[in-house]
Formats: structure tokens, C-alpha cells, sequence
């Protein structure tokens, strides 16, 4: 695992850098996850196996710094993302994003989009208000969260056999979660979904197909997004269906 020392929030990002002659992908997780947990099955799988791939734990989560000194907004992942790839010198490279990471990949491909190929998100948090699990961890005070809720989270989840999540969760930083979460649900402006449709990239957008019908689904269509179906998977597709992800990466990469 590879390090990168951000100034911008004086914290250390931890990532895989997989090598591959094929163009370079970086996976941003969602909220609660790590790239390092989530993507190794998926990077792994043919097709994909020939890009080099860049699998980041965002700062609050993995085995990334967990500062508490640091807001954790959208924008501020951002921001830092932004250096890192200054960092590595990268041109004419992927961006993949889930759920919330895809509203980081928005925010970050708008700093960037002169050296971007391609963007590619898959169920992303494009409006503000949040999704269910942003809200559950924002109805309580970032303190109770931080001296309660979070634990009982992960422990509700146990419960409820979403092993691997509670486990990704558990060494989440919990005033990440907690202010990420708040970010998620105050949103941006202009909106993450007004800078994904200016973006004049090739963009795609992924759905497991057990999330429809979801109306997005036309929407993006609309709005000339190549939008593609996960077969036998929902939200989670990367532990669902990683072959099927995989797939559908690579498909959209072949759009540009």
C-alpha cells in the first residue's frame, strides 16, 4: 500500500496502485467503505486487469489518516483528491465513483476535467438531502454519534446479516461518517447533478438491477449518459456482482 502526505489537510491517503498498460481508473468508495475492501475482487477481474488501477481510501476511512480537525465536506475530499492526482502526474485517466464517492467524483472531475477521460458512476449521490444511511447517521448530534451511534450502526447491521459493511463501517473514522454524511445531505451549489451534466466528457452511470426501477433511469438517458444494469445486484454491487461490475466498467471505459 502507497502513501500520499495531502497538504491541504495536513492528513496521510493510503492506496493500492495496481500496474496495467491500459489507461488508468481511480475508484472512490462510498461512505462507510474503502477502496481497499470494496475494489480488490473487482480490479482483479479480466478485462479490467489490464488498466491500471488506483484504488484510494478517502481520508476518515480504511487505512487512510482519520484527523478530527478536518470538515470531511464533499468538496473538501475534493480538494485534496484534486492534489493527489497532481501528485501522480495523471492525464487521460478514469474516474469511478459509488454512492457518495460519486458525488466526490462530480466534484472532482469539475477541478479536472481537462486531464479526464471518462467518468463513470454507479447509484451516486447526485442531489442533496442524502440517501438512507446519510440520514440515520445525521438525525443524531455529531457527539451522540460520535459517543453512540455509531456503534449502535454497526452493530444493527451485524444484526441484520450486512456483515461486510459493519465491518468496513468499524474502522471508519466516526466523525467522518458523521460529517460526510451532513455534507451528503446539505448538498452543493450548483448541484452535483448540474456539474455531472456540464461535464462534456463521456459519462456513464451504473445501476444494480434489483435498485429498479429507479426514475434516473430515464433522466440520465435524457441527458446523454450511457447509463448500463448490474444484473443480480443492488446498491452493493462490488460485493453482489464484481464480475458483473467489472463488466460494465469496462464497457463504459470503451466509450471514450
Amino acid at each position: 500500500m502507497k502513501e500520499f502526505k495531502s497538504t491541504n489537510c495536513n492528513a496521510t491517503l493510503r492506496y493500492h496502485d495496481l500496474p496495467g498498460n491500459g489507461v488508468p481508473v481511480i475508484f472512490i468508495h462510498g461512505i462507510g467503505c474503502a477502496s481497499s475492501f470494496d475494489y480488490p475482487q473487482v480490479a482483479s477481474i479480466s478485462g479490467l486487469d489490464q488498466h491500471r488501477r488506483i484504488l484510494i481510501d478517502l481520508i476518515g476511512s480504511g487505512f487512510s489518516d482519520k484527523p478530527n480537525d478536518f470538515d470531511y465536506s464533499i468538496d473538501s475530499h475534493a480538494s485534496y483528491l484534486q492534489e493527489f492526482i497532481e501528485f501522480l502526474d495523471l492525464d487521460d485517466f478514469v474516474i469511478y465513483g459509488h454512492s457518495m464517492g460519486g458525488a466526490v467524483s462530480v466534484a472532482l472531475a469539475a477541478r479536472v476535467e481537462s486531464r479526464l477521460s471518462n467518468l463513470i458512476l454507479s447509484e451516486a449521490n447526485l442531489d442533496a438531502g442524502g440517501g438512507f444511511f446519510s440520514k440515520k447517521v445525521a438525525s443524531y448530534s455529531e457527539n451522540d454519534y460520535q459517543d453512540f451511534g455509531h456503534h449502535d450502526i454497526v452493530q444493527e447491521s451485524i444484526n441484520n446479516s450486512n456483515e461486510s459493511w459493519a465491518a468496513s463501517l468499524s474502522v471508519s473514522s466516526s466523525v467522518a461518517t458523521y460529517r460526510t454524511s451532513c455534507s451528503l445531505i446539505e448538498g452543493s451549489s450548483p448541484s452535483w447533478r448540474q456539474m455531472y451534466y456540464a461535464l462534456k466528457i463521456p459519462k456513464t452511470y451504473i445501476f444494480g438491477s434489483r435498485s429498479l426501477p429507479d426514475p434516473d433511469f430515464d433522466a440520465l438517458s435524457k441527458q446523454q449518459v450511457n447509463v448500463i444494469i448490474v444484473a443480480e445486484a443492488g446498491h452493493s454491487m462490488a460485493w453482489e456482482n464484481p464480475e458483473g461490475l467489472a463488466a460494465a466498467i469496462c464497457t463504459a471505459i470503451s466509450k471514450n
